[in-house]
């Protein structure tokens, strides 16, 4: 069987215990395309082939002596370099963490290890998860696979490529505000931003601990719930992982008489004057599908979405600067070319010089601007008042809920846009997910879909993806509207 490395995990799946194809070959597929695309691309930092084949081959043995498989055994993941597995590189995209090699696993990969998931290598990404486009990478660019002189999104670019591609049949990402959305929302791709607390960070690189989640981006809606109910669940290594009671079934199947019954809401803020007339009619195409439907379409308001993403742009570098005070050149690794004589340098002088050059031009920039929200002075002026209207923004979501099941937007206000194009302007890269900040703030779970049309909205035929906001712990409800969207 040919194009294996194009299967969704449920293809994969289906078609591995029927033994139309195993494990290895898929694996080998995978490999093959990663070696004539990526060139191109950039989706990798890291491969991990030869455990790769060997994973995948012990699962093609368990499955010819009858053994019962785990639901993900033998699929091949690509994981954001910004999440650790035991042995691997673990760069975050950053300099300063050049030589560095993952001594234990994440909590989600030792769950996906338990499946028997195939870990294809480490994804490109913005340096510490920092950025729009990927083009914040200390190693490369990522190119976006409809069009490779624009971007692919980000910061978890690589990972959206590697799917979208072809070159992964699923990839983790990580979103702290619209890392996964908005990447899978350029590359054409599904991405589930999960309700911070489900899934543990234990294991992922820290940047903005108070809203870094890990979750799927996949070819269907369908993968996603496939991967999710696989990653989620309490850690007692993380401390900020809740104890959810989720309906393992009800993510995969969620019943369709409940979906004719549930109400959409369109915040208003979300359809400004400003949004670009592509998404615009993109977006109301997929409100008239689900009308169709018989699902309750109702306008409401989030009155303080203005200022979800000037709030956002405080709490997180004060979180940055805080998480990021560790890569002091001392633990970790060491930049090589830095050329100090560690026998005369004084200590102060060696901070300056490795996290000088270890650190790129965005991560400086939050590290200061975070410093200072948290100096003597400013604490009350900045940092506090922020988390007052993120209480706001909250709120704002928890009174819209009493009316509506699920909220409808779109997933960016613009196609991805060309390479170089925001770089020498941090504000308007900044733009780019601001109808994901809000959500981001309030700690509730995303999905982007893309937009299926016969027609393309876009005249360069790029994608568009649309997103669903859910309650807390009701993944169920935007995984299952997406996948009625995507069948339908």
């Amino acid at each position: 069987m040919t194009n294996l490395n194009k299967l969704t995990i449920k293809e994969f799946r289906d078609g591995l215990r029927a033994k139309r194809f195993s494990a290895r070959e898929t694996t080998e597929a995978c490999f093959r395309a990663i070696k004539e695309g990526d060139k191109k691309l950039g989706a990798f930092l890291s491969t991990n082939e030869e455990p790769a084949l060997e994973t995948a081959k012990s699962v093609d043995a368990s499955l010819a002596r009858g053994e019962e498989l785990p639901e993900l055994a033998g699929v091949p993941l690509a994981v954001k370099d910004n999440i650790a597995i035991q042995g691997l590189p673990a760069t975050a995209g950053s300099r300063i963490l050049e030589f560095y090699k993952a001594p234990y696993d994440a909590s989600v990969v030792t769950k996906l290890k338990e499946q028997r998931a195939v870990f294809l290598g480490k994804t490109n990404l913005d340096e510490f998860a920092m950025g729009s486009s990927t083009e914040n990478s200390a190693y490369q660019f990522t190119r976006n696979p409809y069009d490779p002189k624009r971007v692919p999104g980000g910061s978890s670019g690589g990972s959206a490529v590697a799917v979208a591609a072809d070159l992964a049949l699923a990839a983790l990402g990580s979103e702290t505000n619209g890392s996964v959305r908005q990447p899978a929302g350029f590359c054409g791709i599904v991405g589930l931003n999960p309700t911070y607390g489900s899934v543990s960070r234990s294991g992922l690189i820290a940047m903005a601990s108070s809203m870094d989640k890990i979750g799927p981006l996949t070819k269907t809606v369908e993968d996603a719930a496939l991967l999710f109910r696989n990653i989620t669940g309490h850690d007692p290594m993380d401390a900020t992982s809740v104890p959810s009671h989720y309906n393992r079934d009800e993510l995969l199947n969620f019943p369709h008489e409940k979906i004719r019954t549930m109400t959409i809401g369109l915040p208003k803020e979300y359809f400004a004057t400003n949004l670009d007339e592509k998404i615009d009619n993109a977006i109301d195409s997929v409100i008239k599908r689900f009308e169709s439907a018989g699902i309750t379409i109702k306008t409401i308001s989030l009155p303080h979405t203005k200022y979800a993403l000037a709030c956002y742009y405080i709490i997180m570098p004060a979180e940055v600067s805080a998480n990021l005070a560790r890569y002091d050149g001392i633990r970790y690794a060491r930049i090589k070319s830095a050329n100090v004589d560690h026998g005369n340098i004084k200590l102060k002088e060696l901070y300056l010089k490795q996290r000088g050059l270890g650190f790129g031009s965005e991560a400086k920039r939050r590290i200061i601007l975070g410093t200072f929200v948290l100096s003597s002075g400013y604490y009350d002026a900045y940092y506090k008042k922020a988390q007052q209207v993120r209480a706001l923004v909250r709120k704002d979501f928890e009174d819209a809920f009493k009316e509506v099941d699920v909220i409808l937007a779109p997933t960016s206000p613009t196609v991805p846009f060309a390479i170089g194009e925001r770089t020498a302007d941090p504000l308007a890269m900044y733009l780019a997910d601001i109808f994901m900040s809000p959500s981001s703030l309030a700690g509730l779970p995303g999905i982007s879909i893309p937009v299926r049309s016969s027609a393309p909205y876009s005249p360069e035929n790029l994608p568009i993806g649309f997103q669903l906001i859910g309650k807390h712990f009701r993944e169920s409800d935007i995984l299952g509207l997406g996948q009625y969207y995507e069948k339908s």
